[in-house]
């Protein structure tokens, strides 16, 4: 059995609809997909009826916006009810955050002698639930600024450059207890991947399994072997679920092939049980 528990749909940012990633799953021989657009869940429904289609197990998930010590820290959610009312409204309360940096974005970009206006964002985020910084870059790819989003995120729009504007994140201990009351479990995404390493150590995973935290993503491109087998070891020494994803996002994100990580069948079998939802 192949299971993909992190993946990305044109309902947040990536570049395909949930119907073509689940298409695009099965072709790729996945048993088992997480669709986990970013701070929403509005692309579930159509992804469950492609998913009976072409008979793979579908997971409802959400990649959550958060912030520990001033860093991002994004928290997969499987099987939450997206309706429990914290839950529901610190969601909407990041995709307004995301919507409202767009303009102030465009504003820094045309200050550097680059002019995009929200028509041309507006086009690059069909289907999603809140345009935001990878849509801004997109439109940079359209407009043939950049060739790739990779690069407009790495000379515009990353912490530091030109045009960047911070977000609005919840804070992830109460992520992880929001999710856990709405009924599903939670997973910290690629957590020594980006820079929130050096907040993410072992005191902070035991706080937040105290908290109803269920596993770590281990297994992720943006982490190395010894990366791997350190957060290995972390998630074994507090009985932490050790889980494995591509972070699938179409063209949006080179070198996440959906397959190219997966969770080992035992390892999502301990997932499942965790989540209340499901029992």
């Amino acid at each position: 059995m192949r299971i993909d528990l992190h993946s990305h749909s044109t309902a947040s940012d990536g570049t395909q609809s949930p119907t073509q990633v689940v298409r695009a799953a099965a072709d790729a021989g996945l048993d088992v997909l997480a669709l986990t657009d970013h701070d929403t869940d509005r692309g579930w429904a159509e992804a469950a009826e492609a998913a009976a289609e072409v008979g793979i197990e579908l997971v409802p998930g959400i990649e959550v916006s958060t912030l520990h010590h001033g860093r991002s820290v994004h928290l997969l959610a499987y099987w939450p009810d997206p309706d429990h009312p914290p839950l529901r409204d610190a969601l909407e309360e990041i995709r307004a955050s995301r919507r409202a940096r767009v303009p102030v974005m465009l504003a820094l970009l045309a200050e550097h002698g680059i002019e995009l206006s929200e028509d041309d964002v507006a086009r690059a985020s069909v289907g999603t639930s809140a345009p935001g910084r990878p849509h801004v870059a997109d439109a940079l790819v359209e407009r043939g600024v950049v060739e790739h989003r990779g690069e407009a995120l790495a000379r515009y729009l990353q912490p530091g450059g030109p045009a960047w504007v911070p977000r609005t994140g919840i804070e992830l201990v109460d992520a992880v207890r929001w999710i856990r009351e709405a009924g599903g479990t939670s997973v910290v995404a690629h957590p020594w991947g980006r820079s929130a390493r050096d907040v993410l150590g072992r005191d902070t995973f035991a706080a937040l399994a105290a908290e109803g935290l269920a596993g770590i993503e281990v297994d992720h491109q943006d982490h190395s072997e010894q990366d791997r087998r350190d957060l290995r070891r972390l998630a074994d020494e507090l009985d932490l679920v050790v889980t494995g994803a591509s972070d699938h996002h179409g063209r949006g994100k080179r070198g996440h092939a959906l397959g190219c990580h997966t969770t080992h069948p035992e390892e999502y079998q301990r997932l499942r049980a965790r989540a209340r939802r499901l029992g």
